[in-house]
């Protein structure tokens, strides 16, 4: 729905162009035209006669104001000034339709845990780095002792990356160091991508046999695991001080550094449990996107009389792009209720699936074969089996 209403956007702002270009267009040509009789008239004017030059010159600017008032440059520009004003307000009250409506409309008046929703945000201003900004709020909100141990972990994080972007590996590597095992438990080859970039650090600077020596001591324990790039980095020490020259040179790509350090954001933040993007950034990107289809579904509302408080549930679907799905959901297709702990799937000997409280409401509580809304099978309740996905 999103898509189909930006291409709307689209389609009115590519016509309010093509109306301007033709209006800019029309206007030069009008333009030229009034030049090019005004260049005539000074022509003639300069080349009239010393008999009577007072006479002359009038008879030109006559002639001249003759010939404006045939070309009528107004009429002439009205018409397409007329279309590009219509096809502008058009689309000025379109943009004011889908990006100026009164969101206040979709507000629900439920009970917020606030401690929570501080904790939240605080959250995100320390994972972001903006830790004066976080320090204020936590003061204001009056949560200093929690927003003291959020700041601390994410202080660590920032101190590993602002040494990072100074090419200053040694904070990342103890980090790697003192959390080698739980990084190693969740499949990440952080710990080798910090040593070989290192490794590249002290061979670039010409060292060969400091390079081997550190190859020796921290890449070894990764060649069984990794042997293709441990071979890559071996052939670069015969590249010493020129690897820049080498086949092997896409190794010193700024960009290394970049995503190196975003590698290492990812699994910090993994460490601790959290999401690698904000909760709340997540949320707010989540609810711009739904935010149209339930400002739609307002006003239809409206229409017909009813209160948005009153409403459990949607009646319509909401859809979101894939980065804001999660976890895989089911909605019954009976109760149009989402599935819970307490109401799961439940596949029916047909192969059909729906939620275990529709399946005890048309069983009788399973007392009585029931017929599967969507196919002719008759289905004993006993015999439905919980889905877990």
């Amino acid at each position: 729905m999103l898509k189909m209403e930006l291409s709307t956007i689209k389609d009115a702002f590519d016509r309010v162009t093509k109306k301007q270009k033709l209006s800019s267009s029309k206007t030069q040509e009008v333009i030229d035209q009034i030049r090019q009789e005004i260049e005539s008239a000074l022509e003639k004017m300069q080349s009239v006669n010393n008999t009577d030059p007072e006479l002359d010159c009038k008879a030109v600017l006559n002639e001249l104001k003759a010939s404006l008032l045939r070309i009528a440059p107004h009429s002439q520009v009205e018409g397409t000034q007329k279309e590009l004003n219509v096809a502008l307000g058009k689309y000025v009250k379109l943009l004011e339709k889908h990006f100026n409506p009164d969101i206040s409309k979709a507000y629900r008046n439920v009970d917020i845990d606030i401690h929570t929703l501080n904790l939240i945000i605080a959250n995100h201003f320390y994972r972001q780095g903006l830790f004066d900004i976080g320090d204020h709020f936590v003061s204001v909100v009056g949560e200093p002792e929690s927003g003291a141990i959020m700041k601390s972990t994410f202080l660590e994080m920032y101190q590993i990356l602002e040494a990072m972007k100074n090419q200053n590996l040694e904070p990342a590597l103890n980090w790697a160091a003192i959390n080698s095992d739980k990084l190693a438990q969740s499949g990440s080859d952080t710990v080798l991508k910090l040593h070989s970039m290192q490794f590249v650090k002290i061979l670039q600077n010409g060292s060969r046999d400091e390079a081997l020596h550190y190859a020796r001591t921290y890449l070894s324990p990764f060649a069984s695991s990794h042997m293709a790039d441990i071979q890559k980095l071996m052939a670069c020490l015969l590249w010493t001080g020129k690897l820049d020259q080498s086949p092997y040179n896409a190794l010193l790509s700024p960009s290394n550094w970049d995503r190196l350090a975003e590698e290492l954001k990812r699994q910090f933040c993994n460490l601790l449990g959290q999401s690698y993007n904000s909760p709340l950034s997540v949320t707010v990107a989540a609810g711009v996107q739904v935010l149209p289809p339930i400002l739609k579904f307002m006003n239809v509302m409206a229409g017909k009389k009813q209160e948005w408080q009153s409403v459990n549930q949607l009646p319509v679907p909401v859809e979101l792009d894939r980065e804001f799905q999660f976890h895989s959901i089911f909605v019954c297709p009976v109760s149009k209720d989402q599935a819970t702990e307490d109401n799961p799937p439940m596949l029916m000997s047909c192969g059909h699936v729906l939620c275990k409280q529709s399946i005890l409401k048309m069983s009788k509580n399973s007392t009585k074969v029931f017929k599967c809304p969507y196919c002719p099978f008759d289905i004993d309740a006993g015999q439905c089996r919980q889905l877990y996905f």
